[in-house]
């Protein structure tokens, strides 16, 4: 790549991660990962999915900048939310929280473009993300987002199969407390 495109990629997860990043890649973009998730619960289940996001970086020779985790600011951000569904106002809340911090960092280094690998979750409403990444960029001049549905074209058959091929570690729940809730009631047989 001679002069490839900078971006900031909110990561979530490395499984989310891999096939975006491969795409950036093979297609002269070259992303910066930003680790901002402070909604992730317990701190186990965040170092676990920082480290696996860590590797990845560092195997393919991307900077990676882990944002400090704050749980419990993250809590009071969304209180009186805590009841609420997943893909509901809770999240919508969540996203706002993450993408603003982007957009402050992508301002911060200078990128003038982020996106965020939450937009390749099957647990998430692609509205709710893009909504809350348009509002981010313009609580920051000189950003823009990128509102790419990063699971069309075949990337979440290649998220599969990157995955499998890395062995990354696959949570079943987006992060937070709340979430866990949903898919312990959801899948019952695995959390046991």
């Amino acid at each position: 790549m001679a002069n490839p495109q900078p971006i900031l990629l909110h990561c979530c997860c490395a499984p989310c991660s891999s096939a975006i990043i491969e795409w950036m890649l093979n297609n002269d973009i070259r992303p910066t990962l930003y680790y901002c998730n402070p909604n992730i619960y317990p701190e186990q289940e965040y170092l676990i999915r920082k480290n696996e996001c860590t590797k990845y970086a560092q195997k393919l020779g991307l900077d990676i900048i882990d944002d400090d985790y704050d749980h419990t600011t993250w809590l009071t951000s969304i209180g009186g939310l805590e009841n609420e569904p997943e893909r509901g106002k809770r999240c919508l809340q969540c996203f706002k929280i993450r993408l603003l911090r982007t957009a402050r960092k992508a301002a911060e280094l200078g990128i003038p473009s982020f996106t965020t690998t939450l937009a390749s979750s099957r647990w998430k409403s692609l509205d709710q993300i893009n909504e809350a990444g348009h509002w981010a960029a313009s609580q920051v001049p000189g950003t823009s987002f990128n509102d790419r549905n990063w699971r069309k074209g075949g990337l979440q058959q290649r998220r599969n199969e990157l995955l499998k091929e890395n062995g990354f570690y696959n949570q079943l729940y987006c992060g937070c407390e709340f979430s866990l809730e949903a898919a312990k009631k959801k899948f019952p047989d695995i959390f046991k």
